[in-house]
């Protein structure tokens, strides 16, 4: 199985000070472990001040979003190569908020994803279903166009430098997260669908679970083998809490 991976995703909180003691924290209590990979994705603003601290650190880099596009007329957009060279190693694209608060269509982020990847950056494609979606049992059909269109154009090489991460919108910022069996159940599905579609080896395909996680509830989750890690919203804003999350994700813990 690929190794885990926890990221966290602030979202729009921290000033630069703020990142800056916030990741201090982070580094100060981590014992970082063979099995598990942190990642950290402060707003666009921090990034460069979070990376200086995290040279000397295992801790990689991550962004909240990018442009499709390399350069060019499009105000108020990040490119890939900025990212790069900002030394972000993740991006995150197609979140349940772009998607449904800014209106980023499938297309859009499909572009996003050839984009990163064309930069050298390891986009982790976010997919998930609406709390109406899954109780009129949509939840599958959904995904699966998510899925079909974000990956759209890809290669099976492509994947081995991509993340998916399933996260329920219902359950994104609730405080209600998915059960377990829940979130194998979709994940076992994506990753047939993904290892079917693009003659992969399921287990060389790795889902991260999004959602309301926290250090109560991480250590059921990764009880499933079919997670491989966590996409960590309010959590991660917090030091002892990201850095305990990372901890239950260690395989032997």
């Amino acid at each position: 199985m690929p190794k885990r991976i926890i990221v966290g995703n602030w979202k729009m909180h921290k000033t630069i000070s703020q990142a800056e003691a916030l990741i201090r924290q982070i580094i100060e209590l981590y014992q970082p472990d063979p099995s598990v990979e942190l990642a950290v994705a402060p707003p666009f603003v921090a990034l460069e001040s979070v990376n200086r601290l995290l040279t000397t650190t295992p801790i990689k880099l991550a962004a909240q979003n990018v442009c499709g596009k390399n350069e060019g007329a499009f105000t108020g957009e990040i490119s890939p190569p900025m990212l790069q060279e900002l030394g972000c190693h993740y991006v995150i694209l197609g979140h349940s908020e772009r998607r449904h608060l800014f209106g980023e269509t499938d297309q859009a982020i499909n572009e996003k994803v050839h984009a990163a990847l064309q930069q050298g950056l390891q986009p982790i494609l976010c997919i998930g279903e609406r709390l109406e979606e899954r109780e009129s049992d949509q939840t599958h059909s959904v995904i699966q166009h998510q899925l079909q269109r974000g990956l759209a154009g890809l290669e099976a090489k492509d994947l081995e430098n991509l993340t998916l991460a399933y996260e329920p919108v219902w359950a994104i910022g609730t405080g209600k997260a998915a059960t377990v069996d829940q979130a194998s159940e979709v994940h076992s599905a994506i990753r047939s669908s993904v290892a079917t579609g693009w003659k992969l080896n399921p287990e060389h395909i790795r889902i991260l679970y999004g959602g309301s996680v926290t250090a109560d509830n991480a250590q059921t989750l990764f009880q499933s083998p079919q997670i491989n890690g966590a996409l960590v919203g309010k959590a991660c804003l917090n030091s002892e809490s990201f850095v305990k999350i990372a901890q239950l994700a260690a395989l032997d813990s």
